[in-house]
Order: structure tokens, then C-alpha cells, then sequence
């Protein structure tokens, strides 16, 4: 029996996938397209997904081939720059565009021992007691003790389970592609800065140092089946409605289409099923955080799928997964609905859009919006007084280097800066690091696999029920 089976080869299914692997449990990752996909639908990643990707030590091979930005215009694409001193090694916006980071997640789930079967279709599911028996179009089955949902908004995995999905249809759609221009950019400059004075959906830029421009622009009205790609010839339409032009735009590499439905699962988990990334949620691409959210889910998830399957998970840890990440998404569902009104280009979205920008001036309002893009503030709810439990922890700076450095293992860690503390025979699951920083201000905090603190203090008894509480029965 395989132990856990993956539907979905994006970049959740695949940090998903390395996650699993690096706790050596058997995953099979099912794509039902033959090839990886050429279409971007990301841009690039932000703070908290660079630092789970350094977590794991990963970061490098993805700075390496991305670019960097300031982090300015990411909330409804009001300019403004980001405050200093954000709380973060990453204060940018990482630039790469969707298929390089799911190659780049591919090859680390690969190495790390995953298995990709791509050109597989899953066509149903049942579940029992003891696992999931997973139909693929080609008529053979697998069994899996856990299946994972990671197919998108258009989830199969999702209607199979019968996982209500309720929220609100695209209202506005907006037209996507790569593509050559064919008039010099300084004449398309002028004209776009006038068109984004309102209409933030709308822009031209160059990619790298090619001949290839990426274009965007509003569509007049939302199509009946977003499945279907836009045309050429429906690109260039819209291109003359909004901008009285369309640059003479030919050679066209891709072309997509996306909107602003937004909807969450009811449910993250069915039994031994679970949903995660697109499949769990939809909603705008304002702000960029689509991509970041569901890595995020995925890096939550891994360690605690990981410990079911090795059988020292506490009774409901899986569940903890559906009760820190749905709000989380929610929350996400929240602020993009509001960057799509801000965005408007109606009297009274323009006018609230002017308010707002107003306050942004404060620094307090510029930090809270930034630090939600961002995904940095998140605080799950443990149930503790201390404000620091259930944050994400940053690269603190130890005596032996950066916290983050002994993570990549993807155990929990006791960071003791009294030397008097134990994790005793939960050994095998909790590394005890005993050193200081002068960047954190408690005497040893219980950070768990996927970087958030659960626990702060100094009592050994107090210790044990946390490690108990999180990893299991000592022993």
C-alpha cells in the first residue's frame, strides 16, 4: 500500500510531495497532464514562502534563478513602499515565474524519492477504515492509506469526496499572455500610464532581455467556460476596447484567462482525504498570493500527514491542519475580495481606493497590509497567552549560525537557552538545540516542524506536555 497519494503536480502537490519524502513516507503523485505546463499563473513568491523554502534548504537554488523586487503597489496596487525593518531576512518580492518553481519543486521531490506518474487521470474514490482506493481513467486503481487533493480550483478529488466548495463566480475577468509587441516599448510606456491612473488590470512589461513581453488587460465580459483559452484575435480585441490599440502585438507564447471567483472548501479533510492549494481554495490574484498560500498549506500538512502515517501522531493533529489553515485562507478570501472593489474603476470604489491611500501613509496601516500580503504575521491560535506561540519563527542568529540552517531536517526543535531543559524520548522527533540569541527573548521555545513556536518557557513539566501535545507519546 502506497502511503500517501498526491492528486495534483503543481506546486502544491510538489512542495507536498518533498515534504512527505523527507520523513520517509511512500508518495505517489499523480499529473494528469503529460507535460509540465508553459502557462505562467504565478509570478513569483513572497516572504513566508522564501522561508520555508530556506527551512529546508532550498532557498539557494531558487534565488539563483529568480530576480528581486522592491515590495511597493502590492495591496490593490496602491504605490507605496514597504516600511523598513520588516520582520524578515526576505523584505522583496521574489520574481520567478510559475513553471520554473514547479520544476525547481519537481526536482527536489524527485530526489528526495518521490514518485511522478504523469498522464494519470483520477476518476474515483473510495475510502474504508484503513486506507483509499483511487480510480484512474486508464481503468487501474491504487490504495493509499491517505489521498491529497492538490487539483486545483476545478478539484476532482474535491466533487469526489462531496466537499461543498460555496463562495462566488467570476465577476470580472481578465485576459493573460506572453507575446511579442510591434511598436517600440517607449510608445507603449506613455499610453499605459495613463490607462493605469484607474485601471490597475491592465499592463505591458518586458521579460528578461527577450523580445517577449508579458500583457494583461481587462476583458469586457467574463466568458462562459474559463476552461477555454482566450484566442489571439479576442487578445488583441480587448487590447483596442481598453487602449485604443493593440501595439501591434503578434507571436503570441501562451495565452490565459483568469477571474475573480473566490471560494473555500467547506471542509479541508473527508476521512482519510484532504485538500489543499487551488483545490481548497480560489480567489483573485491580487497581491500575489495564490502560489504562497498553498505552499504554506502544504508545509503544514507534510509533517503532520508524515506522522500519522509513522503512527506517533496525537489523536488530533490532522485535524489541526483544516483548523489553522482555513482561517488563514479566509482571511486571504477577505483581502482580495477588497483589492477587487479598490480596483474599480467606478466613482465610489475610486473614492474609497483614494481614502485608503491616504492611510496608507501611516506606517502602522502600511505594515498590517504589507505583513498580510506577506504572510508573515500569521498567528495560529494554540490557546496560549504568550504572543509569541503559534507565530512563525524568524532566522534567529545563534552561535552556530542562523536557526533556519537546522531545520532542513524538518524535526521539531527545543531551542534551550538555559541548558537545563530536555526533550528526553522524544528524541527521535525533537532535536534539542541548546545555544542563545540575542534576538529572542524567552528562555527556550518549542518550534515545531513547520517553523511555528508551540511552546515558550523555561518549566520541564510544562515542556513535556507540549511535546506530548504536538509529537506524540514519549517514546
Amino acid at each position: 500500500m502506497i502511503d500517501v497519494i498526491i492528486a495534483g503536480g503543481g506546486p502544491t502537490g510538489m512542495m507536498l510531495a518533498g515534504e512527505l519524502r523527507l520523513h520517509g513516507v511512500r508518495v505517489v503523485l499523480l499529473e494528469r497532464e503529460e507535460e509540465p505546463t508553459k502557462v505562467v499563473r504565478a509570478l513569483g513568491m513572497h516572504a513566508r514562502s522564501l522561508e520555508i523554502l530556506d527551512q529546508r534548504g532550498l532557498v539557494d537554488r531558487f534565488l539563483a534563478l529568480g530576480k528581486t523586487y522592491p515590495l511597493a503597489g502590492f495591496f490593490a496596487g496602491i504605490d507605496k513602499a514597504a516600511p523598513e525593518r520588516l520582520d524578515t531576512k526576505y523584505p522583496f518580492v521574489f520574481g520567478m515565474p510559475q513553471p520554473v518553481t514547479e520544476r525547481l519543486l519537481a526536482s527536489h521531490a524527485v530526489e528526495a524519492g518521490a514518485e511522478i506518474r504523469r498522464g494519470c487521470t483520477v476518476t474515483g474514490l473510495t475510502q474504508d477504515d484503513e486506507g483509499v482506493t483511487v480510480e484512474l481513467a486508464d481503468g487501474t486503481s491504487l490504495r493509499a492509506r491517505y489521498v491529497v487533493g492538490c487539483d486545483g480550483g476545478r478539484s476532482t478529488v474535491r466533487k469526489l469526496v462531496g466537499i461543498d466548495f460555496p463562495g462566488e463566480p467570476s465577476r470580472v475577468e481578465t485576459l493573460l499572455g506572453e507575446m511579442e509587441i510591434g511598436v517600440p516599448f517607449e510608445e507603449v510606456l506613455p499610453v499605459m500610464t495613463e490607462i493605469r491612473k484607474t485601471q490597475k488590470r491592465f499592463g505591458i512589461g518586458p521579460i528578461g532581455g527577450s523580445a517577449t513581453y508579458r500583457v494583461i488587460v481587462p476583458a469586457s465580459d467574463v466568458a462562459e467556460d474559463r476552461a477555454v483559452m482566450p484566442t489571439f484575435e479576442e487578445f488583441k480585441e480587448e487590447l483596442r476596447r481598453v487602449a485604443g490599440t493593440d501595439f501591434g502585438v503578434h507571436s503570441p507564447q501562451w495565452l490565459s484567462r483568469f477571474g475573480d471567483a473566490t471560494r473555500q472548501a467547506a471542509r479541508y479533510r473527508a476521512g482519510r482525504v484532504f485538500l489543499a492549494g487551488d483545490a481548497a481554495h480560489i480567489h483573485p490574484p491580487t497581491g500575489g498570493q495564490g502560489l504562497n498560500l498553498g505552499l504554506q498549506d502544504a508545509f503544514n500538512l507534510g509533517w503532520k500527514l508524515a506522522a500519522a502515517v509513522h503512527g506517533w501522531a496525537p489523536a488530533d493533529l490532522l485535524d489541526t491542519y483544516e483548523a489553522e489553515r482555513h482561517p488563514v485562507a479566509e482571511e486571504v478570501l477577505n483581502n482580495t475580495r477588497a483589492q477587487i472593489e479598490l480596483m474599480k474603476v467606478e466613482p465610489g470604489p475610486q473614492s474609497v481606493r483614494r481614502l485608503l491611500t491616504e492611510l496608507v501613509a501611516f506606517e502602522e496601516v502600511n505594515r498590517y497590509l504589507v505583513e498580510k500580503i506577506i504572510a508573515v504575521a500569521i498567528r495560529y491560535d494554540f490557546g496560549a497567552a504568550d504572543d509569541l506561540v503559534g507565530r512563525r519563527i524568524g532566522d534567529l542568529a545563534l552561535k552556530r549560525g542562523g536557526l533556519y540552517s537546522l531545520m532542513h531536517s524538518g524535526r521539531g526543535i527545543l531551542l534551550d537557552q538555559t541548558g537545563a531543559l530536555s526533550v528526553g524520548e522524544w528524541a527521535d522527533r525533537v532535536e534539542h538545540v541548546v545555544d542563545v540569541s540575542e534576538e529572542l527573548a524567552a528562555p527556550a521555545v518549542l518550534v515545531r516542524p513547520d517553523g511555528h513556536v508551540a511552546w515558550v518557557g523555561s518549566d520541564q513539566e510544562e515542556l513535556e506536555g507540549q511535546l506530548a501535545r504536538w509529537f506524540g507519546a514519549a517514546g
